[in-house]
């Protein structure tokens, strides 16, 4: 067990517990802004996707349904402006994190195999190149890198966790071309490989009016998918974070020897939650109402921190808002400490690789973040 650990980082929400302690003792009660987790209902139709499909007495593929992924390729062409989809270059996953750990160690991924990913970033990426022996390295400027040797693997992240940041077609398109001419140039390949899992939160524009471009978008691809994969996940837009329903898709050879490793391991969706994925896919409805409740409690909680004295930046999109004093100067930590105190419990940048933001979500109830709102006015 050592030798798999002892690279890992420590566990950074470890950390975060004195400060949810202290939370806690405010005589109304602590607010939970630290963790980007549902709070608000699973929707019926999917619930009763879920118990309709509940006699499942039969192993479930790994390449799941083609029902499923059929479903995925049309969400793709109504929703992200990505038509054509092969559904064989589909694949459903446990969420989308375990894919995220795994990803390098799938690619074959070692020793000397550099994987690149935003320098404000969920810690996953970085665990994940650990865990295949390879080097993680942080780089907000991917198509510069890779005029170097080395790298393997890409991560993008648009919209970003934590900081709601979103890379334009022009970005995503620079990437992908030093992305193949690196693979040219070394004679292996380099996958570039997008987390989107917030693509339906956004809140600004062009992105409100112009869907969040994705990694698949022909704009990005010129029409070639080889070496591209995107990343979705259905716990955010669905409330579906209990059912671990996401997927991946792109190059048909990448997918292709991804669920052949992963039918050796196991890695399987449960039938029933392929089944509520098709419907969540295919269902516009509930995802626009989510997304109204998350831009209420977004409008309230900024101009809450704002009123109080803090800064929000980028936070074009997701669950999160990037925030800092506005002063500036001061830690992560201290900050987090600040918010403690008024009963607020956030995330320290410093869990992402930034010393000077904290990440504040928006997955609370309409009282809870109400109450949040009124502690900063009263402070």
């Amino acid at each position: 067990m050592g030798l798999l650990t002892g690279s890992l980082p420590d566990f950074p929400w470890d950390t975060l517990v004195p400060f949810a302690e202290r939370a806690r003792a405010h005589p109304d009660g602590i607010v939970d802004l630290s963790v980007g987790t549902p709070v608000d209902p699973t929707p019926p139709l999917l619930r009763d996707a879920l118990t309709a499909a509940s006699d499942a007495h039969g192993y479930p593929t790994t390449h799941g349904t083609l029902e499923l992924r059929e479903a995925v390729v049309r969400w793709f062409a109504r929703r992200r402006g990505v038509p054509g989809l092969d559904p064989a270059a589909v694949l459903p996953t446990v969420g989308s994190k375990e894919l995220v750990a795994f990803l390098p160690a799938l690619l074959g991924l070692g020793d000397g195999d550099v994987v690149l990913h935003p320098a404000a970033a969920y810690p996953t990426y970085d665990v994940g190149a650990r865990l295949a022996g390879a080097t993680p390295e942080p780089c907000d400027d991917p198509a510069a890198r890779l005029a170097d040797e080395g790298v393997r693997l890409v991560w993008l992240n648009s919209p970003g966790n934590p900081d709601g940041s979103v890379l334009s077609v022009e970005q995503l398109r620079d990437v992908v071309a030093a992305a193949r001419a690196a693979s040219e140039r070394d004679g292996k390949p380099v996958v570039v490989a997008s987390d989107e899992c917030y693509a339906e939160l956004a809140w600004d524009e062009p992105w409100v009016s112009d869907c969040i471009p994705s990694i698949l978008d022909p704009r990005v691809t010129g029409g070639d998918l080889t070496g591209l994969l995107a990343v979705y996940s259905l716990s955010k837009q669905s409330n579906l974070a209990g059912y671990r329903a996401a997927f991946v898709a792109g190059d048909p050879a990448l997918v292709g020897a991804l669920l052949e490793v992963r039918k050796h391991a196991g890695l399987i969706v449960p039938a029933p939650v392929q089944a509520a994925m098709v419907v969540a896919l295919d269902d516009d409805e509930h995802v626009a109402e989510q997304r109204e409740r998350y831009a209420r409690r977004r409008a309230v909680l900024r101009s809450a921190l704002e009123g109080a004295g803090y800064a929000v930046d980028a936070s074009s999109a997701g669950l999160y808002l990037w925030t800092r004093p506005e002063a500036g100067g001061q830690d992560s930590w201290a900050t987090v400490a600040d918010l403690a105190e008024l009963g607020i419990l956030v995330a320290p940048g410093a869990f992402y690789g930034d010393d000077q933001h904290v990440r504040i979500a928006l997955t609370a109830s309409d009282e809870r973040i109400a109450t949040a709102a009124a502690r900063l006015s009263g402070a």
